[in-house]
């Protein structure tokens, strides 16, 4: 069974609570959920969340929609992930994150068949990354995951579910490339910038919540202007830095606005 689990919790230190930030009467994690949802390789779409009260809202959300949710710890996503996996017969996974609500069903189709043509044990559109920040998709196996769940220890591996399996040296990885390298652009939403430009988007193409991921390309370059209010911020960086840096960044930002 081939499930995308999406990465999700209300207690995000830069922009607490951006899952359920609205633009045009949704919730981003809405947005990203439909558009999953029309991946036609997938066989069910999970948020995986953490057992933390706050994120109650989010859980009966989501339940709402008719989407299934699971709970698991809030540090420890690896074994968030895994023991979300065997609860629900997971022999392929996708690990999408709610930060990405712009992630397009079609390249999720394409990274799903490379994973399986390529017979790798993880494929990924990140190594290194060649599409817009924000279209991040990984598929794996549910025998590297465990692998990995058992094996990993180090803070970062077990807080960010996939670095065991992608830098170990134990797995055969595959990364898809596109032809032109979108690197640089930024759709995901990290802080309030991101969510600005994010929202200008969906705002453009409302109501059809379902364009491709090259039409924002199309819009990206026809007007600059709607894209540059993040553009001082580092692809990845939240993986870079620690919480307490999160927090001082955050309350700096606050005291501007």
């Amino acid at each position: 069974m081939t499930i995308a689990f999406i990465q999700a919790r209300m207690g995000s230190i830069r922009l607490p609570n951006k899952v359920m930030m609205m633009v045009n009467g949704k919730p981003l994690i809405e947005y990203l959920l439909l558009r999953v949802a029309k991946a036609k390789l997938l066989d069910k779409v999970v948020v995986a969340t953490s057992v933390n009260s706050n994120n109650d809202p989010l859980v009966s959300f989501v339940n709402s929609l008719g989407f299934e949710t699971y709970r698991g710890s809030e540090q420890d996503v690896l074994s968030r992930f895994y023991e979300a996996a065997k609860f629900h017969n997971a022999t392929t996974l996708l690990r999408i994150t709610a930060d990405c609500p712009l992630v397009d069903p079609n390249l999720i189709d394409s990274l799903i068949e490379e994973y399986f043509n390529s017979g790798s044990d993880y494929a990924t559109n990140t190594l290194p990354p060649t599409y817009p920040d924000g279209l991040d998709v990984e598929v794996f196996s549910f025998k590297s995951l465990e692998k990995a769940y058992k094996e990993a220890v180090a803070p970062n591996e077990r807080e960010h579910v996939t670095p065991y399996i992608r830098y170990s040296g134990q797995f055969k990885i595959h990364n898809t490339v596109n032809k032109i390298d979108y690197s640089d652009r930024r759709w995901t939403v990290d802080e309030l910038d991101d969510f600005e430009v994010v929202s200008n988007i969906f705002s453009y193409f409302h109501p059809d919540i379902y364009f491709d991921w090259n039409k924002i390309i199309e819009l990206e370059n026809l007007r600059p202007d709607m894209f540059q209010k993040n553009k001082h911020i580092k692809r990845n960086e939240g993986a870079e830095i620690t919480d307490e840096e999160k927090l001082q960044k955050r309350d700096s930002k606050t005291k501007d606005i």
